[in-house]
């Protein structure tokens, strides 16, 4: 069969005009990291009609990837993720225009990571942070909005930065001097989810230990994340300047699980004094160090 975009993606019609069809049909979007998250934003942009794309991601897939990761199969075991989205990319849409960065997004390579992109998608691992930074406050002062949802347990919390208002680095108060990794992991936890809802129904806590890289997720809160971001990406791609958006410091936090909802509002991010409050019992309840000696 020959392929037709206007016919592939005619049922979106109605929800979006043929004008803004094409809109999105020429935004292009940069996603660095194709693992739990990544790989299901990638898909949910593709049937939304997106098909520019700039794509990074140094790792191959593995058996413990099934439980919540896109592309995730026998057939990929040690196949490269920039690879496997690649060929699943071009068989929903053939005319799709692809930019692969197989050996990741690196400090050499994230001004031409970067190159044309309208709207970042946030793919990266939790502990990506060295990367996650530099990558961040670049497309800040480039002019690129980020667009960031984190699965969490059975849903998600999802935030926007505008590049004319406040920053990634800037809310989670990441530029700090002699901040710790663990100091930059907790501010990105206690940034994204006001309230930790989803440790209500958490059944084995013993199994969890975030800074020893064991952290569960869920293709329930993986999935939730990608709706997140593909209804925010819509908006930003759209009408940048629409004053439905809800840009940083404001976000939005839904449990489906809990069967709630809480949209949230933190004035200057994570040095808002009850962030900052909470921030100091995250240190100690892991007993981690918020700064380092040297």
């Amino acid at each position: 069969m020959e392929f037709n975009y206007d016919a592939a993606f005619i049922r979106n019609h109605g929800w979006f005009k043929r004008s803004d069809q094409t809109v999105l049909r020429k935004k292009r979007i940069a996603i660095p990291g194709l693992g739990g998250v990544g790989g299901h934003h990638l898909h949910g942009l593709l049937r939304l009609g997106f098909e520019k794309f700039n794509l990074a991601d140094p790792d191959v897939f593995e058996i413990q990837n099934f439980n919540r990761q896109h592309g995730a199969t026998c057939d990929t075991i040690g196949k490269a993720k920039t690879q496997v989205a690649s060929d699943f990319a071009k068989a929903l849409n053939p005319e799709v225009d692809l930019r692969l960065f197989p050996g990741g997004v690196t400090t050499l390579n994230m001004s031409e990571f970067l190159e044309g992109v309208d709207i970042l998608v946030d793919g990266l691992d939790l502990f990506a942070m060295e990367i996650r930074i530099p990558l961040y406050e670049l497309a800040h002062r480039k002019g690129i909005p980020v667009v960031t949802a984190g699965p969490f347990g059975m849903g998600t919390s999802v935030m926007a930065f505008s590049p004319t208002g406040m920053s990634y680095n800037d809310y989670f108060d990441l530029l700090r001097p002699n901040l710790t990794v663990e100091a930059k992991i907790i501010r990105f936890l206690a940034g994204m989810t006001p309230s930790l809802m989803h440790r209500k129904y958490l059944r084995d806590p013993d199994a969890v230990d975030i800074f020893a890289r064991r952290l569960p997720s869920l293709n329930i809160g993986c999935f939730a994340a990608s709706a997140a971001v593909g209804s925010m990406v819509v908006k930003i791609a759209l009408d940048a300047n629409s004053k439905d958006i809800r840009w940083a410091p404001k976000g939005f936090h839904t449990d489906f699980n809990l069967h709630k909802s809480k949209r949230f509002y933190r004035p200057w991010g994570n040095r808002n004094p009850l962030q900052w409050l909470k921030i100091k019992a995250y240190h100690k309840f892991f007993h981690k160090l918020e700064f380092s000696k040297s």
